[in-house]
């Protein structure tokens, strides 16, 4: 068993050896877990990653992602997800089974400009991704204010079973949505405490492969 707990590393190179589960931007060849991407490799219990220096989000079907209506056909909202594709909601999964592309005007529901939280329902690579709000607790939103980091650093953010999130919002009295496409939405009543959790975010985000992060972030929350 090699490798050490973090290093940088490009595509290509063997991040560790051994009993290894690969997580994100690692593959698996024989017992070797290497690079698919430039960043910081981290080896953390029986998994390795690679956090990436940056890059777009790359859809994962079920990703939670928070999207930005930029435009409608007769059927759907095109979102934009922070990728090298474009998100499709269907008229259908918001109106329900009774939709008319001649009778419903998308706009009433979602307009250019607006966020919605959504799942990514369907992708394969040869189209762009199918969206849905089908689950609990998507749709559009109405408040809160966005910060964007690098999509890669949002496992930093969510933190070891959202451990961190949970820090954040405790510490700051806010509600955060988290896009896996490197999208953060912060709402909260108190200015300071929105103020404080987009502090936060982006220290994680510009400070994410410095050690002790976890401890720097409360540090600074108290």
């Amino acid at each position: 068993m090699g490798g050490s707990r973090k290093k940088y590393v490009i595509p290509g190179q063997v991040v560790t050896t051994g009993p290894f589960r690969p997580v994100d931007n690692v593959i698996l060849d024989g017992d070797r877990i290497i690079a698919t991407a430039a960043g910081m490799s981290e080896i953390f219990e029986n998994e390795v990653r690679v956090v990436p220096f940056s890059g777009k989000y790359r859809p994962r079907i079920d990703d939670l992602v928070i999207g930005k209506v930029v435009s409608h056909t007769s059927s759907a909202w095109e979102l934009d997800i922070n990728a090298a594709y474009v998100g499709f909601l269907p008229a259908q999964d918001v109106f329900g089974r009774d939709f008319s592309s001649h009778a419903d005007d998308l706009t009433e529901k979602l307009a250019k400009g607006d966020l919605v939280a959504a799942r990514v329902a369907n992708f394969d690579r040869t189209r762009d991704p199918l969206m849905t709000i089908g689950d609990r607790d998507l749709g559009k939103i109405d408040g809160g204010q966005m910060v964007s980091i690098a999509p890669g650093k949002i496992s930093r953010l969510i933190g070891k079973k959202g451990s961190m999130i949970q820090a954040i919002e405790e510490g700051t009295g806010t509600a955060i949505t988290v896009g896996q496409n490197g999208r953060v939405v912060i709402d909260g009543d108190s200015p300071d405490g929105l103020l404080k959790a987009k502090k936060a975010v982006r220290m994680i985000d510009e400070q994410s492969y410095g050690y002790d992060l976890a401890d720097r972030v409360r540090e600074m929350l108290r």
